[in-house]
């Protein structure tokens, strides 16, 4: 008899692509994915016209900009969540080798946009930022590698997965985005632990990276700059961190109203890296709570569809996407409330950005083809098959 993952459903030989992707595809994370695109475009109707009318475009030139990508964004996502996990494997080792050749150029041919970090390149109509399609790729191929690593007699994967993950974090570092680097490091150490690894080596790991850290401090002024201001006991209401503390105490439980804030007239990036406030300022606590909840309905259930799985490469490449996907929320937000340190980081699905929401859609495409139902054999049959 086969047995579905997530339900018994059984397999259609025949069955057209369409009606087979919507019967096994999670439902639920989609709307959620869909209604955090909707927020996204409601907040950069608020949150845009301001910088439009700086750079002398009409008001709604970003916010129209953001539909057009997110669009392209959603077109992704439904078609990399109807491949095979081998095609999404296949593929994603393409795009890595191409994102990691764009990442490791950046220095020659890239531009820093004024912002003192060289993570762009510009085409002109629009700028690419190689990192952001670097990260699915990476927890694809770190996957890969570990799932290799626990076949009888296979290549020493885990190895050869942190060389590379330190490689990639040595290249984020030099540009600097320290904030992408750490991000890539976690997402690595995630999966490192869902394969098994010694809590004393990740405890050993844990003390490199703080090693790590404090070299940085003390020889990176962009580093310790952002470190001095984080752990200050004031807040320079000038600065972004003020001004977003500010906008987020304005706005308490329900906000000031749609279109009444005051602080995407004070902050460069209200609609990419502080778009949260925007948010909390105009419809107050409860919106905040509302995007909470749906990231946090994405990443349970997904985890929850992993931790069924039993193929070791689907349930590592899925819970890379997830550790991203939540960590990269939890930054953004963190930033804006000054629980974490400022990190120039887009809040998933939500912050304006075109290299952010393709490579996004892109991630979440493939969590999608990985955690859709489908047959497997019985246990008892998987273990027989080791045993030969």
């Amino acid at each position: 008899m086969t047995e579905m993952v997530y339900g018994a459903v059984p397999a259609r030989d025949g069955e057209p692509v369409l009606p087979k992707w919507w019967r096994t595809i999670d439902k639920w994370s989609l709307a959620c994915v869909l209604m955090l695109f909707g927020v996204g475009l409601l907040l950069a109707l608020a949150a845009s016209p301001p910088l439009a009318e700086k750079n002398g475009f009409d008001p709604f030139h970003y916010a129209q900009r953001q539909a057009f990508f997110g669009g392209l964004a959603l077109i992704v996502m439904v078609f990399a969540s109807m491949m095979s996990p081998q095609l999404v494997r296949r593929l994603a080792v393409i795009g890595f080798i191409a994102s990691f050749i764009a990442l490791a150029l950046l220095p020659f041919f890239g531009t820093d946009f004024g912002k003192g970090a060289v993570r762009w390149y510009s085409l002109g109509f629009a700028s690419v930022q190689p990192s952001e399609f670097l990260k699915p790729g990476f927890v694809v191929v770190v996957a890969w590698m570990m799932a290799a690593s626990q076949d009888v007699n296979g290549p020493p994967g885990t190895s050869w997965s942190f060389v590379l993950a330190i490689v990639i974090v040595s290249l984020l570092a030099l540009q600097p985005d320290f904030g992408q680097a750490c991000l890539m490091l976690f997402a690595w150490g995630v999966m490192y632990f869902v394969a098994g690894a010694p809590i004393l080596l990740l405890l050993g790991i844990v003390a490199l990276v703080l090693v790590a850290g404090s070299f940085a401090y003390s020889n990176s002024e962009h580093f310790a700059r952002r470190i001095d201001g984080f752990l200050s006991p004031d807040v320079d209401p000038t600065t972004q961190l003020g001004f977003a503390t500010n906008a987020i105490r304005e706005g308490g439980f329900f906000g000031v109203g749609v279109g009444e804030g005051e602080v995407k007239w004070s902050l460069p990036d209200a609609h990419t890296d502080f778009i949260i406030a925007v948010a909390a300022e105009e419809y107050g606590l409860i919106l905040v709570l509302c995007i909470i909840m749906l990231y946090a309905t994405i990443v349970m259930r997904s985890l929850l569809r992993l931790m069924r799985e039993r193929d070791p490469f689907i349930r590592l490449a899925g819970t890379g996407i997830v550790a991203i996907f939540a960590v990269q929320a939890m930054i953004n937000m963190g930033v804006a409330v000054r629980l974490l340190p400022a990190k120039g980081m887009t809040l998933p699905f939500v912050s304006y950005g075109g290299s952010s929401l393709i490579a996004g859609g892109l991630a979440l495409g493939m969590l999608f083809a990985f955690t859709r139902a489908r047959p497997q054999g019985e246990i008892g049959d998987i273990l027989r098959g080791h045993l030969r």
